[in-house]
């Protein structure tokens, strides 16, 4: 069980010298805010998973792409993350997000740093087939990895040209030089230099829009807008003049989006910035860190805003509390039974009967053998109690932990080896380590 991904270590390994020039502010700490409207929650084994058995095993199964390009919200980036933490931002959530629906890839192209710029000219050179330097992506990117994805622009080409959906956050570094001179300026000198930053930022974004359509035509793209994160206590006219700003970047980037939608290619925008009007001190890292990058707050809400853009809805996910069973999702609802799964030599294993009627399969028994075959479509795992291999189609395949019979209460159960049982049959499996939970997918 794996999730893939086409990055390492991320926000983990980025320097403080990203944040220099940020004006920031310490004082104290606003009301939460966050959007809750619409939402469905998905506790840890709340709901009963169940499929109608008419699956067909030999269709192929295609994956749901997803492509994110962008600065340092699409790396996940926060303050003070440990060397050996991986970032947890609203990419990962909307690959969750995406296995609720099905099979789901996500590639994350995502550098620190960036400027609409130099996002153009990361996708130029994606279209051109060229590879670039960090300093040819834009000049002092304070992302270590810039370099290496600038080097992999076939791959990256590869990866947009096959992508279901391309999702984008830019911008933040664009506007950020206001944060620090907006309450030098009037109103006509700020009006004048917004209008300044928002007219090279349109021919920006349009260029880009207009590569990832050359490189994919069918591809959909889905750009977020800029939150302002400047808390209220930081002055009242300051404040109100961001936030005449961010109402200009959200009405900007509408008007690109109307202006290829006319034109028949799928842009639509995630409208972040309403999100945060109000919360800006709870979901950002403005008070504590003096840092205006996103908290687990805004990740999460960032990332509700771009699930109900793409799906039309988002599912609240929960790990498991500790102690408890990880979490097992097939098909986008929980497994919910009274048996348990189990990890054995680290791996899971779940009643048998469990994950048969969960996938809408079918269970032979023999006895004299202590075997279980299951069938799904064209497909057929058995499994033989204490056995070092299961046979797949009729192909064996080693095992470290052999399937056991479990005493639960009264009853003698089948446990077997949840990935190898699941992939026999075909299907995705996906174990995500934050939330403790596998997604299985047809």
């Amino acid at each position: 069980m794996k999730l893939k991904r086409t990055w390492g270590n991320t926000a983990a390994g980025l320097t403080a010298s990203m944040l220099a020039g940020m004006l920031l502010l310490a004082s104290s700490a606003l009301p939460a805010h966050a959007a809750e409207a619409g939402t469905s929650t998905l506790p840890a084994s709340t709901s009963e998973a169940s499929l109608p058995a008419k699956k067909d095993a030999v269709a192929v199964t295609k994956e749901f792409r997803i492509v994110t390009l962008g600065d340092s919200i699409t790396v996940g980036y926060e303050p003070n993350l440990k060397q050996q933490d991986q970032p947890y931002g609203y990419v990962e959530r909307l690959q969750e997000q995406g296995l609720l629906h099905g099979r789901t890839q996500v590639d994350n192209y995502g550098i620190a740093g960036l400027k609409s710029s130099g996002l153009k000219t990361f996708t130029t050179a994606i279209k051109e087939g060229k590879t670039l330097t960090s300093e040819a992506i834009q000049p002092s990117l304070p992302d270590p990895r810039a370099g290496q994805i600038g080097a992999n622009t076939a791959a990256i080409r590869e990866s947009i040209a096959q992508a279901n959906l391309v999702a984008i956050t830019i911008g933040g570094n664009d506007v950020s030089e206001l944060l620090g001179t907006a309450n030098k300026m009037s109103d006509q000198e700020l009006q004048e230099k917004v209008k300044e930053l928002l007219t090279t930022y349109t021919a920006n974004i349009n260029a880009t829009i207009t590569d990832i359509h050359e490189i994919n035509p069918t591809a959909r793209i889905v750009i977020a807008d800029q939150y302002q994160p400047m808390p209220e206590v930081a002055g009242k006219e300051l404040y109100a003049k961001l936030m005449e700003a961010s109402k200009g970047f959200t009405t900007t980037i509408d008007g690109i989006a109307a202006q290829f939608t006319a034109q028949g290619v799928d842009v639509q925008v995630a409208h972040v910035a309403k999100e945060f009007i109000g919360g800006e001190g709870t979901m950002t890292h403005m008070i504590r860190d003096r840092d205006f990058h996103p908290n687990q707050l805004g990740y999460a809400s960032i990332a509700e805003v771009f699930s109900k853009t793409i799906w039309g809805n988002y599912t609240k996910l929960t790990a498991p509390a500790a102690g408890e069973p990880m979490n097992i999702i097939v098909s986008g609802k929980a497994l919910n039974t009274p048996y348990k799964p189990i990890i054995r030599s680290g791996k899971n294993f779940v009643a048998i009967q469990d994950i048969v009627n969960a996938v809408g399969a079918t269970t032979v028994w023999d006895n004299k053998t202590s075997t279980a075959t299951i069938t799904y479509g064209d497909r057929k795992v058995a499994v033989k109690i204490g056995a070092n291999a299961v046979l797949v189609n009729g192909a064996s395949v080693k095992v470290d932990t052999p399937a056991f019979l479990n005493k639960v209460g009264k009853e003698s159960k089948t446990y077997v080896p949840l990935a190898m049982v699941a992939e026999g049959l075909g299907f995705d499996v996906q174990y995500l380590a934050k939330l403790k939970t596998v997604f299985v997918n047809p």
